[in-house]
């Protein structure tokens, strides 16, 4: 049995790996001509799990068991030193930091299996895992002390601006740079990924990883797969990633940027991926100009680069209508000084977004290319984070752990979409670029009543401060629509940009 530390305790942890290693046939090309699989048992429950050739002789198969108590698994090979294999593990409890795989719950918004919320804050750094080791390194160092929950990165490597460069190790057997065996991996390579998967796990990223993208402007050649070896690679890192909890399946950045695909190929390799995961983990696609359908059944929420729609919140709201899931605005742009458009925020417009698509009840992801003489930025090589935005995400963060478990929802959409929270318990209502000296305490109806009692603290989404307001705000239905304070109290507010207010309700003893 193979135990990287991450994975498995005991025989295995609840939502832990399981893997059962076989020695098997190495004649001809055992990634095609060998299959194997395993039943996995527990009372009347049966899981179905692909296994993989990892080299050298090598077969595994890796189980991600729901609960805990004994299992039972047996093979199924057309290799007869493979198939008929049985055994028993017991699966122990949850290790301190495990919650289980992330998941969709309160229908917009996301929880842990054991029900824990997890509230994305995520960040983009796309090609990380292609630069040296000593770089990885060092973007691992930064990310254990970033805000960030979530990561967008991709599988295979970038030929792009200010990455221009060949990786250390490629996917695939053959020739660089452009001369691969696509029926051939090279398993040293998946399991250089699966090391930094890990290592992201065990400091509570997710990992939304991206399967395909267009960014090889001709260099290697893994954007022009034929079809059907996009489906083997595709069959094929379900196999070896989908029992890690914390992967998510990203088919594509800007799916529609992929010329060599048409849109009937994404919904078939949609249902590839959908098809292979016995687990059926979140799975989304990112778009370019061109949105997919998100409504699309497999499809778990809506991943979307839309950079004007966190610019105001009743604009990114408007997702959350058309696509009855999770929104994640992944792409808003990116803070930093390139000369191109998208890749130039400052570090306020960059948190504005961040505290706009919040109210609006999205999740915004987090980006940064600053120009640098190494040509190392963030956003696709990693190394260090050079920008202002991280420590004030990482405020906003702090504002989502302490909020309700339901998430952030829009309360009164059309008239009022600076306002957002739990209706009657919880309220965040984000000011943006006014600069008001006061606000008048005054909320939309919803499950509210005369006489409930809230207390409110001025929040600086800036200077990263929280100001308690003096005594308590009690509320009186003011017309068919609003309620206000009883005595038309206001909140003194400091005149100046990015103030958010938290409304909380006080709990009658």
């Amino acid at each position: 049995m193979l135990a990287p530390t991450f994975l498995l305790a005991a025989d295995c942890e609840r939502w832990g790996v399981y893997e059962i290693e076989l020695k098997g046939p190495t004649a001809g090309n055992p990634f095609l001509g060998v299959n194997l699989s395993a039943t996995f048992e527990q009372g009347d429950r049966r899981i179905d799990v692909t296994g993989f050739y990892d080299g050298d002789g090598a077969y595994r198969i890796r189980f991600c068991p729901p609960t805990t108590g004994e299992w039972s698994y047996s093979t199924v090979s057309n290799a007869a030193e493979l198939k008929g294999k049985e055994g028993t593990f017991e699966v122990g409890a949850l290790s301190e930091g495990n919650h289980g795989p992330v998941e969709v719950a309160h229908v917009a918004h996301f929880a842990y299996a054991d029900g824990t919320a997890y509230k994305p804050v995520g960040t983009t750094c796309y090609a990380w895992t292609s630069q040296t080791e000593e770089l990885q390194e060092k973007t691992l160092e930064t990310l254990a002390t970033a805000p960030f929950n979530k990561i967008r990165m991709c599988v295979f490597p970038k030929w792009y601006s200010w990455n221009e460069v060949d990786p250390p190790q490629y996917a695939y057997e053959g020739t660089a740079p452009n001369q691969w065996d696509f029926s051939r991996f090279n398993p040293a390579f998946f399991r250089s990924l699966e090391k930094r998967i890990t290592q992201l796990g065990e400091m509570g990223i997710e990992v939304d990883l991206i399967l395909l993208h267009p960014y090889d402007n001709g260099r290697w050649g893994f954007d022009n797969m034929p079809p059907e070896a996009c489906d083997f690679y595709l069959r094929y890192i379900v196999a070896r990633l989908g029992a890690y909890r914390n992967v998510w399946w990203s088919m594509a950045n800007e799916w529609d940027f992929d010329k060599n695909k048409t849109r009937d190929d994404w919904t078939r390799m949609i249902g590839v991926v959908h098809d292979a995961d016995p687990y059926g983990k979140l799975l989304g696609i990112h778009n370019g100009w061109e949105l997919y359908d998100h409504n699309h059944p497999y499809l778990t929420h809506a991943s979307i680069q839309n950079g004007s729609a966190a610019e105001e919140a009743g604009r990114a709201a408007l997702y959350r209508d058309v696509y009855p899931k999770p929104i994640l605005l992944d792409e808003v742009k990116y803070e930093g000084d390139i000369p191109l458009r998208w890749g130039n925020l400052s570090a306020e417009e960059m948190v504005h977004r961040f505290w706009e698509g919040t109210i609006a009840g999205c999740y915004v992801t987090h980006g940064e290319c600053y120009l640098a003489d190494d040509d190392v930025l963030w956003w696709a090589k990693g190394g260090v984070l050079k920008g202002e935005s991280p420590q004030r995400i990482a405020f906003l963060k702090k504002v989502l752990d302490g909020s309700p478990a339901e998430g952030i929802d829009q309360i009164d959409k059309w008239q009022h979409p600076n306002i957002a929270g739990q209706p009657g318990d919880y309220y965040l209502v984000y000011l943006g670029e006014q600069t008001p000296d006061s606000w008048e305490f005054c909320l939309p109806k919803h499950d509210l009543a005369d006489g409930m009692r809230f207390k409110v603290e001025v929040l600086d989404t800036w200077n990263m401060t929280v100001s308690p307001v003096e005594g308590e705000f009690v509320t009186k239905q003011h017309s068919q629509y609003l309620f206000k304070d009883e005595a038309g109290k206001l909140v003194d507010l400091p005149g100046k940009p990015w103030i958010a207010l938290r409304i909380t309700r006080v709990q009658e003893n």
